[in-house]
C-alpha cells in the first residue's frame, strides 16, 4: 500500500482541475457517464487504490472504496463528482477529495479502524443529464422506480438505458440495495457551504441541522407553431411569450410567499427552436423550495394558478408534472451532536440545497459537515473555498472517522 507523502486537499483537487472544464459556460460540466464523469471515476479508482482501498461499483453506478472488508456497522463518507452545467469546482468533489485525504491522514498516523470505513462517490447527484437529482442514492434506497429511470432521456434524446448499456453496464442491476444499506451504521457527507452563513459568522466549519424541502416540476406550454414573418402579432398563440409571463408569475408568487420561499426556472426547451419560427411548445423546469413541506405544496398551487392565468391570456395551455419531491430532512440528532462535539462545538445550520445525505437520512444515521464558502456562490464558476478551510475540513473529517470507526490497533 502506498500513501502519498504530504498529501493535501489542494493537491488532490489539482489532480482533477482540468477534467470537465466548460469552455462556453465557464466552470465545469460533468454529467453522468460523459467523458468527464468517466475520467473522474477512473481518477477515484486510482486514488483509492493508492490508499489500498478496495473499490466496487454497485448496481446503481455508485462507487464504494472500502478500508477493511465490507461488513455491518460500516462508517461511510463521501459525496458526488458530477456537476450542474457550468458549475463550480467544489460542489461534490470537495467531499470525495476530503474523504480520501482523511483516510490518508489516518493511515499515515497508524490508525486502524475497528469498523469498516467506506469512501463513496454517488452517481448523478445534480440530475443534470437525466433530470432526476440524487439519482444514484435514490435508486440505492428504493426511492426511484428503475423502470421509470431506464426510460428517462437526456437533452440529446439518449435514454438512460442506452447510456447505461453504452458504458458497459447492465440496466437490470438498477434498484434498491437493502443489503448494502443494512451494512451502513453511519454516513457523513462533507460539502462546501452553499451560502454565506459561515463567512458571516467568521467560522470555517459547521454541521447541518436540516435540508429544507424541495420540489422539481416540468411546465409544458402548448401554443400554435407558425411563420415568424407572415403571422400578424394579433391572434398569435406564442408559448414563448406565455412562458415569459408565467416566469414572472413564478417570481412574484415566491416573493409573496415570504423570505424562506425560493422559486427558479433555470432550464427551458423550445420546440422547434428555430429563429424564424413561432414555437409550438415550450418546456421549462421549475424548482421550488420552502421552510416546510406544506409550504412547498402551497407555493406550487399558487404558482400554477398565477402561471395558468398568464398562459391562458396568450391563448396557450399549461400542463404541470411533478418530477421529484424531497421532503424536509432533519439529520440524526445524536450523530450530529457527536460530530459537532468532535469538531469543537461548531454550530448547526440548515441548508436549502439537496444532497445524497438527505436521501440516505431516512435509512441510515446521517450527518453533514459544511466548509466555509467566502462568496456564498454555488452552482456557478464563482463557487469557492479557501485552501486553509478545505484542509481544516479534511482534518476534521479524519477526527470524525477516528471517533466513529474506533481504533482497532
Amino acid at each position: 500500500m502506498t500513501v502519498r507523502a504530504r498529501s493535501s486537499v489542494a493537491a488532490r483537487m489539482r489532480e482533477i482541475a482540468d477534467i470537465g472544464r466548460d469552455p462556453v459556460r465557464g466552470g465545469y460540466s460533468r454529467h453522468l457517464l460523459d467523458d468527464a464523469d468517466l475520467a473522474l471515476r477512473a481518477w477515484f479508482r486510482g486514488s483509492a487504490a493508492d490508499l489500498g482501498l478496495e473499490v466496487e461499483q454497485d448496481g446503481n453506478g455508485n462507487l464504494w472504496a472500502w478500508w477493511g472488508a465490507r461488513g455491518p456497522d460500516a462508517v461511510a463518507t463521501g459525496s458526488h463528482l458530477d456537476s450542474v452545467p457550468g458549475g463550480g469546482a467544489y460542489d461534490g468533489p470537495l467531499g470525495v477529495v476530503s474523504a480520501l485525504e482523511a483516510v490518508a491522514q489516518l493511515q499515515a498516523a497508524g490508525f486502524r479502524p475497528a469498523r469498516p470505513v467506506a469512501v463513496v462517490a454517488f452517481a448523478e447527484e445534480e440530475g443534470s443529464r437525466f433530470g432526476l437529482p440524487c439519482l444514484g442514492s435514490r435508486l440505492l434506497v428504493g426511492a426511484s422506480d428503475p423502470a421509470a429511470v431506464r426510460a428517462r432521456s437526456d437533452p440529446d434524446g439518449i435514454t438512460f438505458e442506452q447510456a447505461w448499456r453504452d458504458a458497459g453496464l447492465d440496466p437490470a442491476t438498477l434498484g434498491a440495495d437493502p443489503a448494502r444499506l443494512a451494512d451502513l451504521g453511519a454516513f457523513v457527507e462533507l460539502h462546501v457551504e452553499q451560502g454565506r452563513d459561515l463567512e458571516d459568522r467568521g467560522m470555517p466549519l459547521s454541521v447541518a441541522s436540516a435540508i429544507i424541502p424541495h420540489g422539481r416540476y416540468r411546465l409544458t406550454v402548448d401554443g400554435e407553431g407558425n411563420h415568424a414573418g407572415t403571422t400578424p402579432m394579433a391572434g398569435r398563440r406564442d408559448p414563448v411569450v406565455a412562458l415569459a409571463a408565467a416566469i414572472l408569475a413564478v417570481r412574484d408568487t415566491a416573493r409573496a410567499a415570504g423570505p424562506a420561499a425560493r422559486a427558479t426556472i433555470g432550464r427551458i426547451q423550445v420546440t422547434p427552436n428555430g429563429t424564424n419560427v413561432i414555437a409550438s411548445r415550450v418546456e421549462a423546469w421549475l424548482d421550488i423550495r420552502a421552510a416546510e413541506d406544506d409550504d412547498v405544496r402551497a407555493q406550487l398551487a399558487a404558482t400554477i394558478e398565477a402561471a395558468g392565468r398568464a398562459v391562458a391570456a396568450e391563448g396557450c395551455v399549461l400542463t404541470v408534472a411533478e418530477e421529484s419531491f424531497s421532503p424536509i430532512v432533519a439529520f440524526d440528532p445524536a450523530l450530529t451532536d457527536r460530530i459537532a462535539a468532535v469538531l469543537g462545538g461548531v454550530p448547526a445550520i440548515p441548508t436549502g440545497a439537496g444532497h445524497d445525505a438527505g436521501i440516505l437520512a431516512a435509512h441510515v444515521p446521517t450527518a453533514m459537515v459544511f466548509v466555509r464558502n467566502p462568496t456564498g456562490v454555488s452552482h456557478a464558476p464563482g463557487e469557492g473555498a479557501r485552501d486553509e478551510d478545505c484542509e481544516a475540513g479534511a482534518r476534521a473529517l479524519a477526527d470524525v472517522l477516528r471517533d466513529l470507526a474506533g481504533d482497532a490497533s
